[in-house]
């Protein structure tokens, strides 16, 4: 195929440093990496140089941004005209966005649909922040000649709440940066481990500390099993009001031996977390995919995550399942694993087969697949 002109929504790329932009990062550099020959211009409504952004800055990219217009109103009501006067073939809206006007630029559309967070869980969010969602997300789906969903359940959610044509809706799912895929040595990762002043054996979260991804629960369980399991639980991510609450009762059991909040932990130094491990657990009960379950399975590390939302998709066979609400369910799984060598080894390969499935090669060229067939409308 030709190489063609694509545009990219990439402010997440630039400023988001978890699951949005992670993904957004992953694509655009694997597409990037396999397809050269197509022209790719990223449209940022501000920029930051970082580790991870670095190389988004290469003149192989072009970027593109707004000149004396407020970033926001730039991005939704603006882009439609860059769009048409570049002559892209295709604009992608990575995270649940197209432009106003979209149809009338040209060039194909399509968006990809991370979760529909909004309407599952309604009251994390404030009825503003509600509308301007629905309408956003409503207007892409509705207006996007294809929509890519990141799991079956986001498709599911997506046909529900939108009544959105199924045969309009792709499923294509995530990567991991490739440094998950890397073997760190055992320098390594006791050089990280001494940076954070972490201990040499552990059970890992990493994850925003949020309500719906279930802190609180998981060290529910742990206090549970306290004189069980010796093995403390290193939490990875930050938050608010809910990450106070989390803190509060680890103080309240006087679980501070049990549970380590890491300080903040570079990305790069974070494979020799996954690998160092001796069990990942994501209680979440509600994700669109699950990208830290995919580096923990390319990291040879079980995995311990709940069973339902789309988590049973990213997992497969690598993982125990737990009923997310239930701190017993939990405190089961992470004694199974702890004290059953011979299981956990089976996750461990089972885990490490399935996930080859999120090879990158192959999910970039079923997004290559998606762009050929708007091409052909």
């Amino acid at each position: 195929m030709q190489g063609i002109n694509i545009g990219f929504d990439a402010k997440r790329l630039f400023n988001n440093f978890t699951g949005l932009g992670n993904y957004s990062r992953t694509l655009v550099h694997n597409l990037h990496q396999y397809f050269p020959e197509n022209k790719i211009y990223l449209f940022a409504p501000k920029t930051k140089v970082t580790n991870e952004t670095r190389e988004f800055f290469d003149p192989a990219y072009e970027l593109i941004q707004p000149q004396l217009i407020p970033g926001g109103f730039w991005r939704t009501f603006s882009s439609a005209a860059i769009i048409k006067k570049l002559k892209l073939d295709i604009y992608h809206g990575l995270s649940h966005e197209l432009p106003i006007g979209i149809k009338k630029t040209g060039a194909a559309s399509v968006v990809t649909i991370h979760d529909l967070i909004y309407k599952t869980f309604p009251n994390d969010f404030s009825i503003i922040d509600r509308k301007i969602y629905d309408f956003k997300f409503r207007y892409a789906c509705e207006n996007a000649d294809a929509i890519i969903a990141i799991s079956e359940s986001t498709r599911n959610d997506i046909q529900k709440y939108y009544n959105i044509p199924p045969e309009k809706i792709k499923v294509i799912y995530q990567s991991c940066h490739g440094n998950f895929k890397q073997i760190q040595s055992p320098a390594q990762i006791d050089e990280v481990l001494t940076i954070y002043k972490l201990p040499k054996q552990f059970m890992l979260y990493v994850g925003s500390v949020i309500e719906r991804k279930n802190l609180l629960t998981l060290v529910q369980a742990i206090n549970e099993i306290k004189d069980q399991i010796e093995i403390p639980l290193v939490v990875v991510g930050g938050g608010r009001e809910y990450f106070q609450k989390v803190k509060n009762y680890v103080a309240e059991k006087g679980l501070e031996q049990q549970v380590i909040f890491a300080p903040p932990i570079l990305f790069h130094h974070l494979p020799a977390l996954y690998q160092k491990a001796q069990l990942f657990i994501y209680p979440s009960v509600y994700e669109g995919f699950g990208i830290p379950i995919i580096e923990a399975l390319w990291s040879h590390t079980p995995v311990i995550t709940s069973n339902c939302s789309s988590l049973p998709e990213a997992a497969g066979p690598g993982a125990y399942y737990c009923n997310p609400t239930d701190k017993n369910s939990i405190a089961e799984g992470i004694l199974k694993i702890s004290t059953q060598p011979e299981y956990a080894q089976q996750l461990i390969t089972n885990g490490y087969n399935y996930v080859q499935q999120f090879d990158d090669f192959k999910l970039t060229n079923q997004l290559m697949e998606v762009y050929k067939t708007v091409l052909k409308g």
